[in-house]
């Protein structure tokens, strides 16, 4: 309907421009009433216009209707009304959406698919946990969300990088050799103290795991605590904890394209660049034996330190190396970081930093996404019944599938806070958002399974406009919004816009499927209901590929 409309008003526009001696605008509001009796569209560009005017909004809307009347044609656009304070209406005639559906099928298997993004670069940076222990739930809606990301990108015709920033150096991982060393030695001396009170050390069963797999390739080899035993405590945990993340990864059916460590911002000289070209611009200075950065000469309150007096670098540091490294040296157009909220204070730093080194902080989108609550009966549940412990994403994933899981971090919009329904999650039926939407899929592969049994010819292409009862053109509208959805998914950086719209287009497949016969009509109809099934069951497939979700066939 949009892009039927958008160059009409245009012309209209155009026209009226000459009568008042100004120019025509260039942007145009258009959006679906919420009362359905006020059309199928709306715009506000009256109103829009009397501001700049100076003319009463409704007189501007007359006179708009009036070029509008005389230039479309009124067996597509039935009614074209004012309402309120100077919103101009639109209703389609019923064809109008069998026609656009005939375009829409046009498409094929890729109703949804666009080149917007044609020669963007764009890197999506998601999960970035560093390989110190299991999975958390926080980590899997960072995953959803990120990976989700990557793949509308994709699907917007980006050019798209999946990476992973970790850090394997460092304090963290220092207490990671600790840990497993102190449980090592527990395996040969019982007597052996695991302080509960030292918050350095890390107390999950997989550290008695790595320890016990230690103690059987070396036997009590590496019971002294020297560095070269350490170091291959370190690296036996490093290596089982990625492998633990990647197996999880996986299962999530997600994929990074690069896996970037922090430790070669250092090896490979880009901090000492970083804090090189920031001092040569005169925002690095020396105070109190410690390297501070001056960020109240970027339009920031407080400077920050970014190496401290022990010479160990804050946290800041690599942060302005790593998105340095991203649009400098590796030519990234658009740059996509997924956090949680736990790190909202620091971003405004590093992004003032990456201006003054002077790359355009406008290709650096941040999605900040807030946490998860597990709830059961209406309450917060912290340990996993089924394994006595705090709850991991692999407890998740195991107890509800992957599919369920996945859907669940993606259902509500990123900045809200998510209380993930463990009773919801566990349901086996149509309550079940996520089984709501694949059993819509399921029931139209069933519909045409079921005509192939008895012998119909499902035909490749239909008379669409025969699709005028009620129930088929709310179905038709809602398929047609598709690929609409997926650039405001672009747009927005919101993942949630499709999961919500899905929901809408199953909602509107079952009353059709109520309302309206499909085996047993007259061949005609029957056959461009069919044409309505297919655009209904690639929407459903693609929009769920997009989310990362399966679209079964059966159910």
């Amino acid at each position: 309907m949009k892009s039927y409309l958008t160059p009409i008003l245009h012309d209209a526009l155009k026209t009226l421009s000459l009568t008042y001696g100004i120019d025509a605008p260039t942007e145009i509001t258009l959006e679906v009433p919420r009362n359905v009796e006020h059309g199928d569209l709306s715009t506000n560009v009256a109103m829009t216009l009397s501001k700049a005017l100076k003319k009463n909004p409704r007189e501007l809307a007359v006179n708009l209707v009036e070029i509008l009347k005389s230039s479309t044609n009124n067996t597509v656009i039935t009614d074209i009304s004012i309402a309120g304070a100077g919103f101009i209406n639109f209703t389609f005639a019923p064809s109008f959406y069998g026609m656009r559906l005939q375009d829409l099928l046009l498409e094929g298997e890729n109703i949804g698919r666009n080149e917007r993004g044609r020669g963007i670069k764009a890197n999506v940076e998601y999960v970035s946990a560093n390989p110190t222990g299991l999975l958390h739930v926080g980590h899997g809606r960072n995953a959803a969300i990120g990976d989700t990301l990557a793949n509308i990108l994709t699907w917007n015709g980006y050019d798209v990088t999946r990476e992973y920033y970790f850090n394997n150096a460092g304090n963290q991982m220092n207490n990671l050799a600790r840990s497993v060393h102190t449980r090592y030695l527990q395996i040969f001396d019982s007597t052996v103290d695991f302080s509960q009170d030292d918050k350095g050390l890390y107390h999950g069963e997989y550290i008695k795991e790595i320890a016990q797999t230690l103690a059987s390739e070396h036997g009590k080899a590496l019971v002294e605590a020297n560095d070269d035993n350490l170091t291959i405590c370190r690296k036996a945990a490093e290596e089982w904890c990625f492998a633990t993340i990647r197996a999880t990864m996986n299962r999530m059916n997600i994929h990074h394209d690069v896996y970037f460590n922090e430790d070669s911002l250092y090896t490979d000289g880009k901090v000492k660049d970083t804090i090189d070209r920031l001092r040569e611009k005169g925002f690095v200075y020396e105070k109190d034996g410690a390297t501070w950065l001056a960020l109240s000469q970027m339009g920031m309150t407080d400077d920050r330190v970014i190496i401290k007096s022990s010479g160990e670098p804050t946290y800041r540091l690599p942060d302005i190396a790593y998105h340095h490294d991203k649009l400098a040296r590796r030519k990234f157009d658009l740059v996509v970081d997924i956090f949680g909220a736990d790190h909202i204070a620091t971003i405004p730093d590093v992004m003032a930093a990456v201006e003054a080194l002077g790359e355009e902080k406008s290709k650096v989108r941040v999605v900040i996404h807030q946490f998860v609550t597990l709830m059961k009966d209406g309450e917060q549940v912290k340990m996993s019944k089924r394994t006595g412990r705090s709850y991991t994403l692999d407890d998740l994933l195991e107890e509800f599938g992957e599919d369920v899981t996945r859907f669940f971090f993606l259902m509500r919009g990123v900045s809200t806070h998510l209380e993930f329904d463990l009773n919801l999650a566990e349901e086996q039926s149509e309550k079940n958002p996520v089984f709501y939407l694949q059993y819509a899929h399921a029931r139209i592969a069933s519909i045409m399974r079921t005509a192939e049994e008895r012998g119909v010819q499902i035909a490749t292409t239909a008379d669409t406009t025969l699709l005028l009862h009620p129930s088929e053109i709310e179905l038709i509208k809602f398929v047609l919004r598709f690929p609409e959805v997926i650039l405001r998914a672009a747009d927005t950086l919101e993942p949630q816009v499709i999961a919500e719209y899905l929901r809408e287009v199953a909602a509107a497949f079952h009353k059709f499927y109520h309302d309206c016969r499909i085996l047993g009509e007259e061949e005609s109809l029957m056959q461009a209901r069919f044409a309505l099934l297919r655009a209904t069951k690639t929407v459903l497939n693609n929009g769920l590929a997009v989310l990362g979700i399966k679209a079964p066939e059966k159910m």
